[in-house]
């Protein structure tokens, strides 16, 4: 029995990527650290480039690969503390529209760093493995696989 749990979802967290303007505001919060990035007098464009590209990265790593569980209360008997939120998203459903938007939207600011840093080898090795870094984990044959620790399946 769940008592104080108003939602009609078994797993919230599933739908919060799906939900009204969620991409908008995603590539919003991306745009202002560009901007709050670009707007410190002593980095020049290219260093912001990767800064924002390896920032962006590092944050969704953490909160879509590295962090299990859910903030809700759930009633699904703890399935969703073993899973990621990339895992969760759209019920594990593989190649929906959100899991292709947070798949793309990686790659495309690893090219406008790329092209903003023309390529300079320093920056293209950063930006290239920062951007493998959250394109590997994606992949569906790394669906609940556990690199550290004991696989659940």
């Amino acid at each position: 029995m769940n008592v104080g749990v108003a939602h009609s979802e078994v797993n919230p967290n599933t739908r919060v990527m799906n939900s009204r303007g969620i991409w908008l505001t995603y590539a919003l919060g991306v745009g202002i650290l560009h901007i709050v990035l670009l707007s410190i007098p002593f980095f020049s464009v290219p260093v912001v480039w990767t800064l924002t590209n390896v920032l962006h990265n590092f944050a969704m790593y953490v909160f879509m690969h590295a962090l299990k569980g859910t903030p809700f209360e759930t009633p699904d008997q703890g399935k969703a503390r073993l899973l990621t939120h990339w895992e969760q998203l759209d019920y594990g459903v593989q190649f929906t529209s959100s899991r292709k938007f947070f798949t793309i939207s990686p790659i495309i600011l690893y090219f406008l760093a790329s092209f903003y840093t023309k390529y300079d080898t320093a920056h293209f090795i950063i930006n290239t493995a920062s951007l493998l870094s959250v394109l590997i984990p994606k992949l569906p044959q790394l669906h609940g696989v556990r690199i550290f620790g004991i696989n659940k399946y």
